[in-house]
Formats: C-alpha cells, sequence, structure tokens
C-alpha cells in the first residue's frame, strides 16, 4: 500500500521552533550562512538544547508509543540540508522519533504544508506563518522568550486556545473594535444561537479531538478556551463549540482580565492567541505562539 500520512496528526515544525538554536541562528541573521552552516557541522554530535515547542512535541509522539504512529511530526525548516543533520541527530538523542524533513536552504518552506496535509505549523520565522495562515493552515510564530513547560503533567498535552480570530472568526472581534464593548455585547447576545464561523485553528481542535477519541489509553489531550469574552457573549462561544461537536475540557470567560495567570494555572504545552499584547504577556508564564489572523493583524 501507498505511504500517506491521511490518518495521522501532522505537525510541522521549524528547526528554531523544536530547538534552542539563537546561539547558531545570530550568526544566520547576522548575514553568514556559510558560517552558520560550519557551526552547525561542527557541532554534529552536540545534541542541541529544547525549544519552545520540544515538549508539545515529545508528548504529542507519546500517542505513538503502543505500536500505532497516531501522530507524525516533521521538521519543515529554512535550514539548509547539512544543518538537517544535526536536527535528527539532536531529535534521536532526545529521543524524539522524526522521519521526515524538508530543508530549504533560505527559500520560504510554507508551500511544502499542502503536500504533509499539515494540522499545525510553528515556526520562528513572521512572514512564513503568515503564508501558511493565508494558504488556510494553522500556524503560529513561536515566542522563543517563552517560559518553557511545565513537566507537571507527563501524561497529558495541555493546550490553550483564544476564541475570536483563532478558534473562531474575527467576525464578533471586528464589531468590538470597530463599535466598542456595548456594540460587542448587543451583538454576541442577539446571535447566541447562531454558531460563529470557523477560525483558523478549527482544523487542529478537531484533529486534535480526534487523537483523543482514537487515542492510547496512556496518554490524552486536554484543551481549554482562554478569552476576553465574558457573559453574555459567552453562549455564542459555548453554543459554537456545541455545534461543531467538540468539548473543551476548561473554558475561561476573564471579561478583559490579564490571560497570563490564568495560564500558569493551567500549565498548558501552548498557548495561541492572535494579539500580541497577550501572546507577550503569557509568554512569562507558558509557551505561547502568536497566530497573525483577524481584524488586530490586518
Amino acid at each position: 500500500m501507498p505511504v500517506t500520512l491521511d490518518d495521522k496528526l501532522v505537525v510541522a515544525i521549524s528547526s528554531r521552533a523544536l530547538f534552542n538554536l539563537e546561539e547558531e541562528n545570530r550568526l544566520f541573521e547576522a548575514g553568514d550562512p556559510e558560517a552558520y552552516m560550519r557551526l552547525q557541522f561542527e557541532r554534529l554530535d552536540q545534541p542541541a538544547q529544547p525549544g519552545i515547542a520540544y515538549s508539545l512535541v515529545q508528548k504529542l509522539l507519546r500517542f505513538n508509543d503502543d505500536g500505532v504512529q497516531r501522530v507524525e511530526v516533521v521538521i519543515l525548516s529554512r535550514n539548509d540540508p547539512v544543518s538537517g543533520m544535526r536536527i535528527f541527530r539532536s531529535s534521536n538523542a532526545a529521543g524524539i522519533k522524526l522521519q521526515r524533513g524538508v530543508f530549504t536552504q533560505g527559500r520560504p518552506p510554507f508551500g511544502y504544508l499542502r503536500p504533509l496535509r499539515a494540522h499545525l505549523f510553528l515556526s520562528v520565522n513572521a512572514q512564513d506563518v503568515r503564508e501558511a495562515l493565508g494558504a488556510g493552515f494553522p500556524a503560529a510564530r513561536v515566542l522563543v522568550e517563552s517560559v518553557k513547560a511545565s513537566d507537571a503533567f507527563p501524561n497529558e498535552v495541555r493546550i490553550a486556545f483564544d476564541g475570536d480570530a483563532v478558534l473562531f472568526s474575527d467576525e464578533a472581534e471586528r464589531v468590538f473594535q470597530t463599535e466598542g464593548l456595548d456594540a460587542f455585547q448587543a451583538h454576541e447576545l442577539l446571535k447566541a444561537e447562531q454558531p460563529l464561523p470557523e477560525g483558523p485553528f478549527k482544523p487542529l481542535l478537531m484533529a486534535l479531538h480526534r487523537l483523543q477519541m482514537a487515542g492510547n489509553p496512556a496518554m490524552r489531550i486536554r484543551t481549554a478556551l482562554v478569552t476576553a469574552r465574558s457573559a453574555p457573549a459567552h453562549e455564542r462561544a459555548i453554543r459554537t463549540l456545541m455545534n461543531w461537536n467538540i468539548r473543551v475540557d476548561e473554558a475561561m470567560f476573564l471579561g478583559g482580565l490579564p490571560k497570563g495567570e490564568f495560564l500558569r494555572e493551567f500549565e498548558p504545552d501552548f498557548f495561541f492567541d492572535d494579539q500580541t499584547g497577550h501572546v507577550d504577556a503569557a509568554a512569562r508564564h507558558v509557551p505561547a505562539g502568536h497566530v497573525a489572523s483577524g481584524i488586530s493583524n490586518g
């Protein structure tokens, strides 16, 4: 039978999102890719240290531990193939089983998301993330300054999502930003029973739901909706998830309170939000990624 990824959760991730390569990257950013490549080659047998998305990848791959391949992680990187050798060796040293990688030596790699049928793309490159979102793939720019994930829940993949412009479309957010809070609340109350259109990360939430249903009994997924919405605008968000036949484990309607401390209590392996202010604040507590979609990123 032909090899296919169709029945798997597929995560595409850049080298810098998975491993801490900031020292090496400074050479690349300084305009000396040859020196960067030489340094990577010199460090071929020196495993790179974990990066911000390391915990997420490590835990997702544990869904394969019973011998059923439910999750596929693919390196999708602007790195050169020589540097790619170090990434695979570092992964092997960490016990992270990677089979596939695409290394484009400086070219934008997001086009390869389509043949991979990726459910998520994590990269440190903001432009690659924007292009991926524009092509219809859930994608986030990983903040390398984020706090690394807690190791308190080794048997749970914990993921937190913002609502508007992430799980849902930015329809309601547009009303809020153009007409204010009162108009937003009235709009959402009027449309409480009308599901919100889907946002860029609905496909990932659906794929995580399928993985949980198919799952490995030794591992589970715990999700949280962490939103600035408050009552009565909470109802439309809940009804939308019910309409999609998806449950989140926790929902936080914070009414504009800072999200960081609430996320610190939830301890996600990753948090996704469309607003840079929320993402920057969250990164002081948890691994965080910016979703460059919706009116806030127009």
